[in-house]
């Protein structure tokens, strides 16, 4: 009855590890272990310096297991590994533990502590001194085995290699130390992006100009900085000059939005900017921000209205006329270009349609809250300021009284 109960609790055992094995992307980098069997002496200290961590190591296990003479291991950490392909198996509690210990080891014991850079590990062993030790096993053992997880103090930030500094408890006989280490190696971690390059990222994503104007703006930050690490390695996004920057930085801000659901925001904050630059004088750079942006496949409406606008402003007549006819068919639906249609129709002799839109639409307001009838308004006062002929407007004006 009792190997019944041992033998289901073991395949229950099993069965967690597999479930596990499906929470995390990544593998045990079973080429770049370390492993190393030395002597230590009664009394005596060492320090083992581990082999390179690979990028993207986020975890690590580690056994150490003191011999009696003639004593052998039953099996090396790797292939205990192979059964628990996840590390969260192993911190599921005392049976993953037991599990990676068990193993023949003899009465011989040792302290010892975990370093994250050789100054420490010198300094322990001159002057046996572990405070800036990241783990600490002050309770002689003659066997141990553990996972370093991420978060964790030794593994909190990527490490290019750890020191064990080892001593020996016995008072006369030398003994031998197995010593093993298997790294994890996380998927995404393994392409450069650490915590710190994330919140990189996350800068990144909120220097935006399209940021101010959004509503989600977590979503997409958040979107954004996955959108980036899908592209590209850290390594490979740190060689990016300014201009290929630039070009991630677009697409994948458009893709970010279209998930999020606030592409269109893109377009006004562009627009925004194009007429701010129109209007302190930088009529080529503002009208070519907006010509640049539709010619990359965008068909936004405020786009064309805008350009539409400074086309009027800057009484270039015909371009503005060309302008609306190649605007696509469902952008024309949009409150704003139905305005940028009415001023064509007033400057290409087709006053009475021109007089028909501003009257059809009078009661109506714009996304952004502002009345139509204000808003003709204001460009009419634009137009005036600009030159253009002002004979119909008081016409117009009375018509949206």
């Amino acid at each position: 009855m009792k190997m019944k109960r041992n033998a289901v609790l073991w395949i229950t055992t099993l069965s967690l590890f597999v479930t596990y094995a499906q929470t995390k992307k990544g593998y045990w980098d079973t080429m770049r272990t370390t492993t190393e069997t030395f002597d230590l002496r009664a009394g005596e200290k060492k320090v083992i310096k581990t082999n390179p961590l690979p990028e993207g190591t986020t975890e690590l296990v580690y056994r150490i297991t003191l011999l009696d003479d003639n004593q052998k291991m039953s099996s090396s950490l790797v292939a205990v590994l192979k059964a628990i392909p996840d590390p969260t198996g192993i911190a599921q509690g005392a049976a993953g533990a037991v599990f990676l210990a068990s193993t023949i080891s003899g009465k011989d014991k040792a302290t010892f502590s975990i370093f994250t850079n050789e100054n420490d590990a010198n300094t322990y062993l001159t002057s046996d001194q572990s405070a800036n030790a990241c783990y600490v096993q002050n309770t002689p053992v003659n066997k141990e085995a553990r996972l370093l997880a991420a978060g964790q103090l030794c593994v909190a930030e990527p490490r290019t290699n750890l020191w064990f500094g080892f001593k020996s408890d016995n008072w006369l006989m030398q003994q031998k130390v197995v010593f093993e280490v298997v790294p994890w190696i996380d998927n995404e971690a393994s392409r450069g992006w650490t915590e710190s390059a994330r919140k990189e990222l996350s800068n990144w994503a909120k220097k935006r100009e399209v940021y101010a104007f959004l509503v989600q703006k977590e979503d997409f930050q958040v979107t954004f900085v996955k959108q980036v690490m899908a592209k590209t390695t850290y390594f490979n996004y740190k060689k990016l000059d300014a201009a290929e920057r630039n070009q991630l930085g677009i697409l994948c801000e458009k893709e970010a939005l279209h998930r999020t659901g606030e592409l269109e925001k893109r377009s006004e904050q562009i627009a925004s900017t194009a007429f701010t630059l129109f209007n302190k004088g930088k009529t080529e750079e503002g009208i070519g921000k907006l010509q640049a942006e539709i010619h990359s496949g965008t068909k936004d409406a405020v786009l064309y209205a805008t350009l539409i606008q400074c086309y009027l402003q800057s009484r270039q007549i015909t371009k503005a006329a060309t302008c609306l006819k190649e605007t696509p068919q469902n952008a024309m639906e949009d409150l704003r270009m139905k305005l940028a249609e009415a001023h064509v129709y007033l400057f290409t002799d087709n006053e009475s349609e021109a007089k028909a839109l501003y009257k059809k639409y009078a009661s109506q307001n714009f996304p952004n809250g502002k009345p139509w009838k204000e808003q003709v308004l204001i460009d009419l006062n634009a137009f005036e300021r600009s030159g253009l002929p002002t004979n119909q407007f008081a016409k117009i004006k009375r018509l949206l009284e």
